[in-house]
């Protein structure tokens, strides 16, 4: 192989580990960094800073600065043990919401006639063309008690007094179901659009009702789609902030919520920065699970 080829193959294969090093590993260092500093009224408000100019003895005077007071803290603290928990409850809530919801569009969308289904899929992502932030707050026009939708009950005579829903989990729980649809339906339907129905016709010609085709055959086959579904939409969940900001009361405790207090409100970026490293690790358990069981199916598959 010649010497350019080599060098040619290396910056291929190189450039995706630089990008990682410079976008995901330097940032998360950094953030790692500031959490093991303390709190400082100052530019920037944490100690110690490294500086480079004192050499290798300032470099072992600076690790030795270094502490884990911040992780103990959030351990002893019941307020952001309380956050993680809560914020794992609603996505775990939210991820099944969207599941129920989801799978059954999904297959609805793949019984559709051919020609049908580009339409069905640009209908589905069709919101992602508006902002974010302002399909949030279309939900406040449409929830809070003046309302759209407490103006159509009451008109209809459904309710005699407007529904409190904006400031609670329920409208967190609508707004988060809403947002993250396309995130559960997508996998799922890439998925299931590739089943073969000739064993449903076969588990059927065998005696089997279609519920029973159903369950046995078509969701066991639909596992991948469900668990990349549930990941894509768990994980961004539970660091949400905008969501049960928007759309949630004061009583909505979510970690995301608690992270930006800490950082814009309290000005406290080592304890903020700790919270971001137990997130991310928490985060990262569901994703290298996955990979696991994905890697003993393939490789029982073989």
């Amino acid at each position: 192989m010649a010497l350019r080829d080599r060098i040619g193959r290396a910056l291929i294969l190189g450039a995706p580990f630089a990008w990682l090093g410079v976008f995901f590993l330097l940032p998360v260092g950094i953030v790692l960094k500031i959490s093991l500093s303390e709190q400082r009224l100052a530019q920037p408000p944490y100690w110690p800073l490294l500086d480079i100019s004192e050499g290798w003895e300032g470099f072992l005077a600076f690790l030795a600065d270094l502490s884990l007071e911040n992780f103990l803290f959030l351990w002893e603290d019941d307020l952001y043990v309380a956050s993680f928990l809560s914020s794992l409850r609603i996505a775990a809530v939210a991820t099944f919401l969207l599941l129920l919801i989801g799978f059954p569009l999904a297959y609805a969308m793949t019984r559709a006639p051919r020609s049908w289904r580009p339409m069905l899929v640009a209908a589905l992502i069709l919101p992602f063309w508006t902002s974010f932030l302002i399909r949030v707050y279309a939900w406040i026009g449409i929830l809070k008690p003046e309302g759209l939708l407490n103006h159509w009950l009451l008109s209809v005579g459904l309710i005699s007094a407007p529904l409190q829903i904006i400031d609670t989990e329920r409208a967190v729980f609508i707004g988060l179901v809403y947002t993250y649809l396309p995130f559960m339906a997508l996998p799922l339907y890439a998925t299931l659009e590739r089943l073969d129905d000739s064993l449903i016709e076969a588990a059927q010609d065998l005696g089997a009702s279609a519920f029973k085709a159903f369950w046995t055959i078509t969701v066991p086959l639909a596992k991948p789609g469900i668990i990349a579904g549930s990941l894509l939409c768990f994980i961004p969940i539970v660091g949400e902030f905008v969501v049960p900001d928007l759309l949630g009361g004061s009583e909505t405790l979510m970690i995301g919520r608690t992270l930006w207090t800490e950082f814009f409100g309290n000005r406290d970026w080592p304890l903020a920065s700790a919270v971001a490293i137990v997130l991310l690790v928490i985060l990262v358990v569901p994703i290298v699970l996955f990979r696991e069981a994905e890697a003993r199916r393939l490789e029982m598959g073989r």
